[in-house]
């Protein structure tokens, strides 16, 4: 199993690591689901950590239906993690219809390259995340899909979850979040049948 502490500060990060995250999650603003941290943060983190450090690349909260601009400063926020020493890229893009931009998450993927890219949890505002799955997994460079199944907690998008590791095959890792936590943490990998499994407690108490 591999655990995926979500983080904001380096002290959380430093924290987790010591608690056994296997690989942090590095944003800013959590209370708005993750933006992108400062460069400075991405920089001590992939530093002083030995763990694999995925950096949030989400330049502004609410919605994921971006303009030209926003992508431009999302490949401007790129350049900064792969500088900075990110061992992947967290992202996610959607049209204004709500399904998976191709177009845009194509363009990102290649240009984070050779960096794996994680579609985050904007596939769970998606109708129908199995679909989305579908999608991603022609992407080239998404390696990975974050979700809960479309629900609040993996527990509750568990079937879903379970459909989209089918529809996802080989081709991606379905990596599940939702209210995963050093508690409960065995039992959604019991449930789900997932080897990646992510959460802001998922190896406790950062503080």
């Amino acid at each position: 199993m591999i655990k995926e502490a979500c983080v904001e500060t380096l002290e959380e990060a430093l924290i987790a690591e010591k608690q056994g995250a296997d690989r942090i999650e590095l944003c800013a603003d959590l209370k708005n689901d993750g933006l992108t941290p400062d460069v400075e943060l991405m920089q001590k983190a992939c530093i002083s950590l030995k763990i694999p450090v995925m950096v949030m690349i989400r330049p502004r909260a609410g919605n994921f239906v971006y303009s030209d601009l926003e992508i431009i400063q999302m490949k401007h926020e790129i350049d900064q993690a792969k500088k900075a020493g990110a061992a992947g890229i967290v992202l996610g893009l959607l049209t204004p219809e709500n399904n998976v931009d191709e177009k845009n998450t194509q363009l990102l993927a290649e240009y984070a390259s050779p960096l794996p890219v994680t579609f985050h949890k904007a596939i769970d505002v998606m109708e129908n995340p199995v679909k989305g799955a579908e999608v991603l997994k022609r992407i080239t460079g998404i390696k990975r899909v974050l979700t809960s199944g479309g629900k609040v907690t993996a527990k509750e998008g568990s079937e879903t979850i379970k459909k989209m590791m089918e529809a996802a095959g080989d081709k991606l890792v379905i990596l599940v979040a939702g209210k995963v936590t050093d508690k409960n943490v065995y039992e959604i990998q019991q449930l789900t049948g997932a080897e990646e499994l992510h959460g802001r407690r998922i190896v406790g108490e950062l503080s």
